[in-house]
């Protein structure tokens, strides 16, 4: 996965979940966040970022901010659509016969349905940008539909499908992802009774 037309700039706030404050060669502009998590340890006043510019003129925003640079990290990408994308093009490589994106099973949409050799696979994916003493973590924030989602792989296990929670590490250097289990117990909970059950 590659991004196209990118552009670097400085972090200067967020007003809100949706929309940042960037310096981008002396000027200020509002930039989309393609990230609604809190990434409070990355986007700090002053942080350089990476945008890619928007090829649609009818967008509200010209850019949309993609990665951060954290002094003993790198860069981390947060672009949340990133995972997905990567996860894809990973599965295509594999032997799978189907690939279905966004597949609806019981309440949930689950991010990869594929198939092979008469098995049915389910596959959630998530992406992980938050490190702590070279340990990746997540969630960064609580996420009730994180936990949603392990209990319908959970039961999709227990009815004979191969179910997989995907972790994708947006950054350098970090080579395992732990439960964060201070900022979301419930989840490390959930997480550990999918385990258990096959996931």
């Amino acid at each position: 996965m590659q991004y196209k037309n990118t552009i670097y700039g400085r972090f200067i706030s967020r007003p809100n979940r949706f929309v940042a404050q960037v310096e981008i060669e002396g000027k200020k502009e509002t930039v989309h966040v393609k990230n609604t998590g809190r990434c409070r340890e990355l986007l700090l006043p002053g942080a350089e970022v990476v945008l890619e510019i928007s090829d649609n003129p009818n967008r509200k925003t010209k850019y949309d901010l993609i990665s951060v640079y954290k002094e003993d990290l790198g860069w981390v990408n947060i672009d949340s659509q990133a995972p997905n994308k990567v996860v894809k093009e990973w599965l295509e490589k594999q032997d799978f016969t189907r690939i279905k994106p966004e597949y609806t099973y019981g309440d949930s949409r689950i991010d990869f349905y594929m198939e092979k050799g008469g098995e049915k696979y389910l596959m959630e994916v998530k992406g992980c940008t938050l490190a702590i003493d070279g340990i990746g973590y997540f969630p960064d924030a609580p996420t009730e539909r994180g936990i949603k989602h392990l209990r319908e792989l959970t039961k999709a296990a227990g009815l004979g499908y191969h179910c997989y929670a995907a972790f994708v590490i947006q950054m350098e250097n970090i080579h395992e992802v732990r439960p964060n289990v201070d900022t979301h117990p419930e989840f490390g909970l959930a997480l550990e009774e999918a385990v258990a059950a096959g996931v």
